[in-house]
């Protein structure tokens, strides 16, 4: 009997039940990790600690990811790709420097406010050589484009031309996690998401006036 080739190409597209299931527990194996590491830092990330927490077994978590180098690499790797999407829909907003500037620290302090566990993983990544050289890398390429940014701004003479493009994303970026990280103190000094919005605000008083060119 000849198979409808049509039928057959369509049926190659479409997840079965079991792949289903296989990438939800995938998915919550690395939640799992992600909270773990959020709260205990790098030692707390055992296999057994992950499995206990995603509710599988040990064999499981091999199965749907792997040892312990290739869960922190995984978990990495899914910072590193939502945070290049907040960050890309930035950089691609309308309007001019300024209005750039302002969406790109926007969404890095949303991305921070709505992942946090992902955000700390990239400000504080675990000791993985390869899971430290893929966020080291995304932080540079990051940097670059703000760096970009600033320059066009310096070349249209809307920020001061004193600033260096790259010295400066380098100083911006190293302060906005130090704002951000705030919501991770755990002493009288943690901030809430509406205390991170209102020096959110602060701070891009402070950047805006500080980079703009005098005159302008």
């Amino acid at each position: 009997m000849e198979v409808n080739p049509i039928k057959k190409e369509a049926g190659r597209g479409k997840e079965t039940r079991t792949q289903r299931k296989a990438k939800a527990t995938r998915l919550s194996i690395l939640e799992a990790a992600e909270t773990l590491l959020a709260e205990g830092g790098r030692d707390a990330v055992t296999l057994e600690a992950v499995a206990t927490r995603a509710d599988v077994a040990v064999q499981t978590l091999y199965n749907r990811v792997g040892g312990l180098s290739a869960l922190l690499i995984a978990v990495a790797e899914r910072a590193l790709e939502e945070n290049r999407q907040y960050m890309d829909d930035a950089y691609a907003s309308p309007g001019g420097v300024e209005d750039r500037l302002y969406a790109v620290a926007a969404a890095y302090t949303n991305f921070a406010k709505e992942r946090p566990h992902q955000f700390r993983i990239l400000v504080e990544p675990p000791n993985e050589p390869e899971a430290l050289t893929r966020i080291a890398n995304l932080i540079r390429e990051q940097n670059a484009k703000l760096g970009a940014l600033i320059r066009r701004g310096i070349d249209e003479a809307v920020i001061d031309g004193g600033f260096d493009p790259e010295l400066t994303s380098t100083a911006l970026w190293t302060m906005m996690n130090g704002v951000l990280s705030l919501m991770w103190r755990t002493d009288s000094l943690r901030a809430d998401a509406a205390q991170i919005d209102a020096m959110f605000g602060t701070v891009m008083k402070i950047l805006t006036n500080g980079l703009k060119k005098r005159g302008v």
